[in-house]
């Protein structure tokens, strides 16, 4: 730990009685977690560039019509225009399913471990390896936002 007397604020300290194993699954917890928020912004990506895509068919089923292209553009309404991605669900189907079934209780659970354990705190182990890497009376190295100057580096 740091010696100096700007340290983490209450949130960001371990509660007495609780161990370095603990700290260290908590986070490998909300490491976890963290993965997971960003698997499923990939999912609300494929969600949205399947949507865009499936809008884009608008343009080239006029654009064949145009070009005298008429049963390829019948074609692409018929076999593609709104089809669904996986039987039966569209890909908003997708995330909600997904975060009914796996997100929102791996959030909960989450929230619920750190509660019991650790007083509801979040970011321990990252709070600790801050404490332990910054540099004493360096300007960008204080413990807390808004706790010193910016330098001019």
């Amino acid at each position: 730990m740091n010696d100096s007397e700007d340290g983490p604020d209450r949130d960001h300290t371990r509660p007495p009685g609780v161990s370095d194993t603990t700290v260290e699954a908590l986070g490998a917890l909300s490491k976890a977690l963290e993965t997971t928020e960003r698997a499923r912004g990939h999912l609300y990506s494929f969600h949205q560039l399947t949507g865009s895509a499936d809008l884009e068919l608008d343009r080239a089923v006029d654009l064949l019509r145009r070009a005298g292209h008429g049963q390829w553009a019948a074609e692409v309404l018929r076999e593609i225009l709104g089809r669904n991605v996986i039987p039966g669900h569209w890909t908003y189907q997708i995330v909600e399913a997904y975060d009914r079934t796996y997100y929102e209780p791996f959030r909960d659970l989450e929230r619920r471990v750190r509660g019991e354990l650790a007083e509801g705190r979040d970011h321990l182990y990252e709070a600790e390896l801050k404490e332990a890497r910054r540099t004493d009376g360096h300007p960008d190295h204080t413990a807390l936002p808004d706790s010193g100057p910016p330098s001019a580096g």
